[in-house]
């Protein structure tokens, strides 16, 4: 236990994050954990409670940055519509660290098997307030005139989750980077097109 003070909670989650993004859950064995945390499993078990319950948390400190990111960004561009297109194209260069940088949420998606239920739930519903913080720009550009009254922002966010969902899972299956963010740059000026006149 001693051994554990000598660590800042949130330096070992994010070297946690770290392994657990790179490796992915399923092939993090507690010995990687144990090299990687400079912690005995006690000591990890006696922080954490599990190896499960270690994954949650750092699955959340991905989550949280994704999301925090996702705000910055939208923030920064001239519109909307313009927001979400650059936070697509920043998605479609993020690859550039390689396939096993690949969006964390995405992967565990893909990595999990069915009879992982709770692993799969909590994935899915941190991909769904993604979602929402999509449909919610997309209602914010439709009250600023971006959009036409007639558009669907939930159905326009659905869409766009499926899309960057897509594209996040060819980015961990190819090497092509340029073909990466050339796919990003199509969904992004797709979102420009949109533009109310």
């Amino acid at each position: 236990m001693a051994r554990q003070a000598r660590h800042d909670r949130q330096e070992v989650l994010a070297r946690a994050l770290d392994l657990f993004w790179s490796k992915g859950y399923h092939a993090t064995s507690l010995k990687d954990l144990e090299q990687a945390l400079d912690m005995r499993p006690g000591s990890i078990y006696a922080a954490f409670g599990s190896k499960e319950a270690l994954f949650a948390e750092t699955l959340e400190l991905y989550a949280a940055s994704s999301y925090a990111q996702f705000r910055e960004t939208i923030e920064a561009g001239p519109s909307r519509l313009e927001g979400l297109a650059n936070h697509v194209r920043r998605l479609g260069c993020a690859g550039d660290a390689g396939p096993s940088r690949a969006c964390m949420l995405v992967k565990t998606l893909l990595e999990t098997p069915d009879d992982d239920p709770t692993l799969r739930a909590r994935t899915e519903e941190l991909m769904r307030r993604m979602e929402e913080m999509f449909a919610r720009t997309f209602r914010e550009a439709q009250e600023r005139g971006e959009l036409g009254p007639e558009a669907d922002p939930q159905r326009l966010a659905s869409r766009l989750q499926a899309e960057i969902f897509g594209l996040r899972a060819y980015a961990q299956r190819t090497d092509s980077r340029a073909r990466v963010a050339q796919l990003a740059e199509d969904i992004a000026r797709d979102l420009e097109a949109r533009a109310h006149a």
